[in-house]
């Protein structure tokens, strides 16, 4: 049996290049997501694939870059040396109390999904959260059934108070949140 290497690690601004996500796979195949209709969340017949190419990995080092910069945190997943998965959580605080931190993203590369990752990257985040003084992480997630189910493992319910921001920017995004 093969030993693999896996490292778990804050990312520098530095270190945030097109280059770094030359090894990870953005893809999912999406055939339902999560719609509120009439105050009731239901399951609804959606499918597209989502396949991030070029454009995508720049405006992501833009935003990440970003992060980093504005005192935020973005954590990274290396399996033999190789970008598998990452998270990120931004320093300005959201909500009524500023009880939200941010987490804007977090993904694991399609080749790397089911084995612990994503779950290994929630909790960086949620621990950066409360470093940064927060109360509850944030999360403006992707409806597919698939990606819901991972929030739910992991504890998220509906979010108490939605961020507008969010809201307009993804209006199809589910509105989560995590006690910290």
């Amino acid at each position: 049996m093969e030993s693999v290497s896996k490292v778990l690690r804050k990312l520098t601004e530095e270190e945030i290049t097109t280059e770094l996500f030359d090894h990870f796979d953005r893809y999912q195949k999406v055939e339902q997501c999560w719609r509120k209709v009439d105050g009731q969340w239901i399951i609804k017949d959606i499918a597209f694939t989502e396949q991030w190419g070029q454009a995508d990995y720049c405006f992501l080092v833009k935003c990440l870059k970003n992060t980093v910069a504005t005192g935020g945190v973005v954590w990274a997943c290396f399996i033999d040396e190789k970008l598998k998965g990452f998270t990120s959580v931004e320093k300005e605080l959201l909500g009524s109390r500023k009880q939200y931190a941010d987490l804007t993203c977090i993904h694991v590369s399609a080749d790397a999904r089911g084995t612990g990752l994503g779950r290994a990257l929630f909790e960086k985040a949620a621990e950066s959260a409360k470093d940064l003084g927060a109360e509850k992480l944030y999360i403006s997630a992707h409806s597919s059934v698939e990606s819901q189910a991972f929030y739910k493992r992991m504890g998220c319910v509906e979010a108490l108070e939605y961020d507008p921001h969010h809201v307009e920017q993804e209006p199809c995004d589910c509105q989560l949140e995590y006690c910290l």
